[in-house]
């Protein structure tokens, strides 16, 4: 098994690929995504996970980027470029895209959000 070397890591990006995600692209963006960043040649500053369901169902596909606190509602495959390019080289985040962001208090809603689902709740098809 391989131990990623994160010492020059500036963002950690989960992608969820929980059953509403997957059905909406979760894979697909996943792939777009670590593309991008390859693309880019961040590939040593940018490191991506998969998770499971963050409970943002009605947000699907949704991604999460560290240390800002970002979360990201319906990612597609045709966003990856944009979100590399303006927040991980130009450090703006895409507020079109954005639900929550993290503030020295919690996390904030950034837009009018849809209420999230209990993880023992049955993610809706």
């Amino acid at each position: 098994m391989a131990t990623w070397d994160l010492s020059q890591t500036r963002h950690h990006v989960l992608i969820c690929n929980g059953g509403s995600c997957m059905r909406k692209g979760g894979e697909e963006v996943t792939v777009a995504i670590r593309e991008a960043i390859t693309n880019a040649g961040l590939d040593d500053y940018v490191h991506t996970t998969r998770t499971r369901c963050n409970g943002r169902c009605e947000d699907a596909c949704v991604m999460i980027v560290y240390p800002e606190g970002i979360w990201y509602e319906n990612v597609t495959p045709e966003d990856a470029q944009l979100l590399v390019e303006e927040h991980f080289q130009n450090g703006k985040p895409v507020e079109a895209l954005m639900t929550h962001r993290f503030e020295t208090n919690g996390f904030v809603r950034t837009i009018d959000t849809k209420p999230g689902i209990l993880k023992s709740q049955k993610a809706k098809k």
